[in-house]
């Protein structure tokens, strides 16, 4: 039981480490015309940059799938549930409570949670492809508490 909850923890740690990557190498790089959409203002609920989120949970739902279908590839199954709950997280965070896009009342004091959402809202001070900083999603360096 120990191995099944090391996977699902470590894939967890390991997605903010590649979110970053992605976010800052890939988002603001070849698929800034994705990514994008989530830089300028729109109406609407739907952005390009959700096929991302997408993309993430065809890939998760399929380990899932192939995992608990074929044994000796079992512990691929929770890698894919590392990534769901990674999702779920970043749905949370990114979705809810940063920008709002389902709209409920949420007002927090603790420390680390203020710091991550200052660090995405000046990641979303520029508006352009290059330029940004604070590329990741679950967590900020202190330098983004404030003073």
């Amino acid at each position: 039981m120990l191995l099944p909850i090391l996977l699902v923890v470590g894939t967890f740690v390991f997605m903010e480490g590649f979110a970053w990557f992605a976010h800052k190498y890939i988002m603001h790089g070849l698929m800034w015309n994705w990514h994008e959409s989530h830089h300028v203002h729109h109406k609407g609920w739907w952005e390009t940059n959700d096929l991302f989120g997408i993309i993430f949970g065809v890939v998760a739902t399929a380990l899932i799938v192939v995992g608990s279908e074929i044994e000796s590839l079992r512990w691929v199954m929770y890698v894919g549930f590392g990534i769901t709950l990674y999702g779920i997280s970043y749905f949370i965070f990114h979705d809810v409570i940063v920008h709002r896009r389902v709209k409920i009342k949420f007002k927090t004091k603790n420390r680390y949670l203020n710091r991550i959402i200052r660090a995405h809202y000046v990641h979303h001070k520029v508006h352009e492809r290059d330029g940004a900083e604070a590329f990741g999603f679950l967590y900020a360096p202190k330098k983004y508490e404030k003073p």
